[in-house]
């Protein structure tokens, strides 16, 4: 089964290719941006590859109107929140997905397993997220906030390692570093809660 992540966006404004491929030139050298299909400035979906053809990822940019390819990602996205926990992050995904503009869809190819094809492709989604008001999805992982902590669980059972979480409570995000393999870690966030033994993280 194919792997995506998406960066989702409240802005209908995107950058246009010149200014995508200027910023993989100077971070990452040895890889480039290429348009697939669309033009310059209308750009549809974008190949990053390295300089001696090697594909580390293709870029879809899908606009969210009515009866579009964008409106279906969002209502899949939807859709698989059913049965998510914790609610307070269900609930707050759900309102803001109802007011993404843009859905920028990332297919990682073979490339992307090196570490300099995994860089360049993080670069190149990280300069999409941090134009503000997106956050970040990962098939089989869940979704991000704004500030790029992670809110919802939609992980398999056997995960494990540290990741940065948030939980919302009152209105307030409460960010912190758990062990999702943690079981303790893993019940309180799930029911909403910050663990009893981690620190919150100030942001």
């Amino acid at each position: 089964m194919d792997y995506y992540t998406r960066v989702l966006s409240k802005l209908e404004d995107f950058p246009p290719f010149d200014e995508l491929a200027q910023l993989i030139d100077a971070e990452h050298p040895e890889y480039k941006l290429a348009i697939e299909s669309g033009s310059e400035e209308e750009w549809d979906t974008l190949l990053l590859a390295s300089i001696d053809g090697v594909e580390v990822a293709l870029l879809e940019r899908h606009p969210v109107t009515e009866g579009s390819v964008g409106e279906d990602e969002i209502a899949d996205l939807i859709e698989g929140l059913r049965d998510c926990t914790p609610e307070s992050g269900v609930a707050w995904l759900e309102d803001y997905l109802a007011e993404v503009k843009m859905v920028y869809t990332f297919q990682p190819l073979q490339g992307a397993d090196l570490v300099d094809g995994g860089n360049a492709l993080h670069g190149l989604r990280s300069a999409l997220w941090e134009r503000g008001e997106a956050i970040i999805q990962a098939d089989n992982e869940g979704f991000t906030n704004e500030a790029g902590f992670h809110i919802v669980w939609q992980f398999s059972d056997s995960v494990s390692g540290p990741w940065d979480m948030g939980v919302l409570q009152e209105g307030t995000w409460h960010h912190f570093k758990m062990d999702l393999g943690d079981p303790d870690h893993r019940e309180a966030f799930q029911q909403g809660e910050v663990p009893g033994d981690v620190s919150e993280i100030r942001t």
